[in-house]
């Protein structure tokens, strides 16, 4: 689908374009001059939760994710929302008061947006935000040895979903809103003081979909421990009842020829194809970069999971 626009922005045409068509990642970036380069990303979706005020705040959080994930910090955003007619106006203020408080909270500021009429409510934020260009994170650049760092815990997906058919924990969920409401900024400007060769952030492909981007990108082969990744409560009991969104099934298909396993069940693979949203950092750094950010995250009170690492070879394994 994206041809046609690749054969009319040719890379050479566009040299400050540091990051667009031609090398997929998080976000575009365009370099203004030697000290700054500007980050623009958007992304939108349904409701995930029933509060419309959380729901905006998850929104923006989501949204602003992909800024963070290259490396850089938010300048401002503009509003993207569909909403049907009928839709309460209290409502409404409440969905933007929720992503206006998260932008706060991230430094940056809403300066405007879109709306138009739709029967089903989508909301999100088209995102600026500003990175050094000698400080571009992307996703392929990790090497072989590199450490593989994960800054949020995994499941929100399956836990929202449980939600859904009225089969979740209340305790289950409101953990996975607290992740998601968490801001990536913290983890993404300590990150930015240390040596780091690939950063992408776990939404909607999953660990293993992302994974698998940073590995084929990077040209390595990325190695997970099962037993090193976090979950959210209750994700794992969720699995095994097969309460999965369809999401899953999609990113399996699409992802599961490029990933082995050793003897996990089959209801913990699934759970790693499992869609996130706003989810955490997935970084690759070399060892001793890998200990030092793992210092100044204990220092900040910043989570974070040493997961596995790359090695030679291509795709994803999972022991």
């Amino acid at each position: 689908m994206l041809r046609p626009l690749q054969a009319i922005f040719q890379p050479g045409d566009f040299p400050d374009l540091l990051v667009g068509l031609s090398s997929p990642d998080d976000a575009a970036v365009y370099r203004l001059n030697d000290e700054t380069a500007l980050i623009f990303s958007t992304d939108f979706f349904t409701p995930i939760v029933d509060d419309p005020y959380t729901y905006g705040a998850i929104a923006a959080a989501n949204a602003m994710s992909d800024v963070y994930a290259m490396g850089g910090q938010v300048l401002m955003a503009l509003s993207i929302a569909a909403f049907p007619a009928k839709l309460p106006g209290r409502v409404i203020g409440e969905i933007l008061r929720g992503a206006g408080e998260k932008v706060v909270e991230a430094g940056g500021v809403i300066a405007g947006g879109h709306t138009i009429d739709d029967d089903e409510p989508k909301f999100g934020l088209a995102v600026v935000g500003v990175v050094h260009p000698n400080r571009v994170a992307t996703k392929g650049g990790a090497r072989p040895g590199d450490q593989l760092l994960v800054t949020k815990p995994l499941g929100v997906g399956i836990i929202t979903t449980a939600a859904k058919g009225n089969a979740a924990d209340p305790a289950h969920l409101e953990a996975a809103i607290q992740s998601m409401m968490q801001l990536n900024r913290q983890a993404a400007q300590l990150a930015a003081r240390v040596a780091v060769h690939a950063m992408t952030d776990i939404t909607g492909y999953a660990l293993l979909g992302h994974g698998y981007e940073m590995a084929s990108l990077s040209g390595v082969r990325l190695r997970f421990y099962f037993d090193r990744l976090p979950f959210l409560p209750g994700a794992m009991e969720y699995a095994e009842l097969s309460l999965f969104p369809g999401g899953s099934c999609r990113n399996q298909d699409t992802y599961a020829r490029y990933v082995s396993f050793g003897s996990l069940e089959e209801e913990m693979q699934l759970l790693l194809f499992t869609p996130e949203t706003s989810g955490g950092l997935l970084i690759a750094l070399p060892p001793g970069e890998a200990d030092r950010l793992e210092s100044l995250y204990r220092e900040a009170g910043q989570a974070v999971w040493r997961v596995g690492e790359a090695v030679e070879g291509e795709g994803i394994e999972v022991l």
